[in-house]
């Protein structure tokens, strides 16, 4: 697999966090290619590793199946392995490191035995004080198999079990112990779990099909394995489901509205179009991105083209508002995933060319206005740019559906270090000259407020203001040894 490091300079994209689903059957029938299905359609949140663990409710008490692997859902997972996974409660998880490396070792589900039975647990969100909770824990006995927070989370909640009288309880107790993003879907012997950090920085939903439950990062999971989605799972909520009392809520955790803190990202790029988070379309969303650049920064031109495939709503949407016609410049290879080999120095492939490339019968002599949903450090924009001027493009005009990226991200997004983003400390006009556009336009940081209306979002790596106070040191990637 290609290394991470690598992959950051290839790459100009931000990252996806993780994925997570899971499923309780009260009828008794297995789940596990239930969340297979569930996991597919959350892949686009993670691409590094992947993981399903599954228990019997009728079988022994603890027994819990687990398989997990490097790579992709579809290349993980077999029919063979997946019919050895019997159980009718589970969870699954799709991952991208944004803290602890990219390892067999650090893929989830966690599966932890002790002193109450077990737990599996899936987790997407990045804690940012989770050093501090790590260290209390091993200075108390606790030996830890793992780089990642994840583990952090689980030893606090089986610890705090012992004192509870309900495994939600002590979900409850850890949860004000944790401090950051983190929407989590816990499986022990007899109930699934999710729980959603105060904030609601990482969305959760839920879902039911027949006679079984799901939980899932997005609504389009449960779309795929043809569940009704019910309602999202709110910030600071913990929700148990199990045969005898259903669905049951607990909103201890909760804050007012007005100190809530979706991260806006989701909308811009994460998540999937088809899918509705917090009661907002992530389409709707994009569509409106790209209406308000088009009010904004207007420009002349004969077609618009979003970048594949985060930036073909916002594109869409510019088009509509515009006049101007939308068209399709690139074609996306479908194939290649994000974990293809890097070429040697000394070939002459291009990796951004390996995933797009440009056609040219629609750009050739044209004046096109590209949309894409962010710049970071601006090599990939660059390429881009490159292309389609290689193509025949007359004029490159770029739109930006996000604004400027000017501080890091501590919530689970991979936004990296100031210095390495493009537009610190340089103007839109610098930042122009750099990629090679005619003109380039950011969306007003404002027309996000005016988007998102009512609902509390986190803007802290555009205007550095975050939720909570961020970390003293930079703590992404904060146990590797």
């Amino acid at each position: 697999m290609i290394d991470r490091n690598d992959m950051q300079k290839e790459s100009d994209k931000l990252r996806e966090e993780c994925g997570v689903f899971g499923a309780y059957d009260f009828d008794g029938g297995d789940v596990s290619s239930t969340i297979y299905y569930g996991l597919l359609a959350l892949q686009h949140r993670g691409q590094e590793s992947c993981g399903i663990a599954v228990s019997d409710t009728n079988g022994p008490k603890g027994k819990v199946l687990s398989s997990k692997d490097m790579g992709l859902v579809n290349e993980a997972f077999t029919p063979e392995n997946l019919e050895k996974l019997k159980g009718d409660i589970g969870v699954g998880h799709v991952r991208y490191s944004t803290a602890g490396s990219s390892t067999r070792e650090n893929a989830q589900p966690l599966v932890l035995n002790y002193v109450k039975g077990t737990l599996g647990l899936a987790h997407n969100g990045n804690l940012i004080n989770a050093p501090a909770l790590r260290r209390e824990l091993e200075y108390t006995g606790a030996i830890f198999q793992t780089t990642i927070d994840s583990e952090v989370i689980a030893y606090h909640i089986a610890r705090e079990r012992l004192n509870s009288k309900t495994v939600e309880e002590a979900v409850g107790r850890a949860m004000a112990k944790l401090e950051g993003a983190y929407s989590l879907v816990i499986m022990s012997p007899r109930k699934l779990i999710g729980a959603r950090d105060p904030f609601g920085f990482r969305p959760l939903c839920i879902g039911k099909r027949d006679n079984t439950w799901m939980l899932a990062s997005e609504s389009c999971a449960l779309d795929t394995v043809g569940a009704e989605f019910i309602r999202d799972v709110q910030p600071g909520e913990i929700v148990t489901i199990s045969p005898e009392t259903g669905l049951t809520s607990y909103m201890e955790h909760a804050l007012p509205e007005k100190e809530q803190a979706r991260c806006v990202f989701e909308y811009i790029y994460f998540a999937r179009p088809d899918s509705i988070l917090d009661q907002t379309s992530v389409y709707h969303f994009r569509l409106m991105a790209g209406k308000y650049l088009a009010m904004d920064s207007p420009v002349e031109a004969d077609l618009v083209v979003g970048v594949p495939e985060s930036g073909n709503c916002a594109a869409l949407g510019y088009s509509l508002q515009s006049g101007i016609p939308y068209g399709t410049a690139f074609v996306k290879n479908a194939y290649v995933g994000r974990t293809f080999i890097k070429p040697k120095q000394k070939n002459r492939e291009n990796s951004v060319q390996v995933k797009l490339n440009p056609i040219r019968e629609a750009v050739e002599g044209k004046r096109i206005i590209m949309i894409d949903d962010s710049i970071v450090r601006g090599t990939t924009s660059d390429r881009i740019v490159r292309m389609l001027r290689d193509a025949g493009a007359k004029e490159v005009h770029m739109r930006v559906g996000s604004p400027p990226f000017l501080w890091p991200c501590y919530f689970g997004t991979d936004v990296p270090a100031r210095e390495q983003l493009i537009a610190y400390n340089r103007s839109v006009e610098e930042i122009c000259s750099l990629i090679g556009t005619d003109t380039l336009a950011y969306l007003r940081l404002e027309r996000l407020y005016d988007i998102m209306g009512e609902k509390r979002i986190c803007t802290g790596c555009f205007t550095g203001r975050y939720p909570l106070e961020p970390p003293a040191e930079d703590i992404r990637g904060e146990f590797e040894k």
